[in-house]
């Protein structure tokens, strides 16, 4: 992954630390995965599995994240027409918009997810399998 692209910026440690960035992936490389995201078999899916050897799942739905997993490490994968209807990650207390191509890493499980008027049918995300070792690899940079 593209962690050397975190800035400061991007670091939070009140209400709980967490990483929020939209500047991780590069809009073209992004886009393409986006178009193919339907499809993991697709060779843009294959050569980010094979580049950055970093496991993920697709979630249709930001609400099926796994919260078992000790790092939660999403990645927004919003869908073009959905213009008004994303939803807020409240990570314990803070408010975190659902937009395309933004990363959030946390290793705190008081995530809930706050539901606009109106819910979009399609609210992709993509959750990567961070190992502790390497979010506090990521975390330590800030401090």
């Amino acid at each position: 992954m593209h962690w050397d692209k975190l800035k400061k910026e991007h670091y939070f440690a009140d209400p709980v630390e967490h990483v929020v960035s939209s500047t991780i992936f590069p809009t073209k490389e992004y886009d393409t995965l986006y178009e193919n995201q339907n499809n993991f078999n697709h060779t843009t899916w294959k050569e980010f599995d094979a580049k950055y050897r970093t496991g993920f799942e697709h979630k249709d739905d930001i609400t099926q994240i796994d919260f078992e997993k000790e790092i939660i490490a999403l990645w927004f994968f919003r869908e073009r027409s959905d213009n008004n209807s994303q939803p807020d990650i409240n990570v314990a207390g803070k408010k975190i918009r659902y937009h395309q191509n933004k990363f959030l890493l946390t290793s705190c499980k008081d995530i809930t997810i706050e539901e606009q008027k109106r819910k979009y049918i399609r609210r992709p995300c993509i959750q990567l399998d961070i190992s502790k070792a390497k979010y506090e690899q990521i975390i330590e940079r800030f401090k």
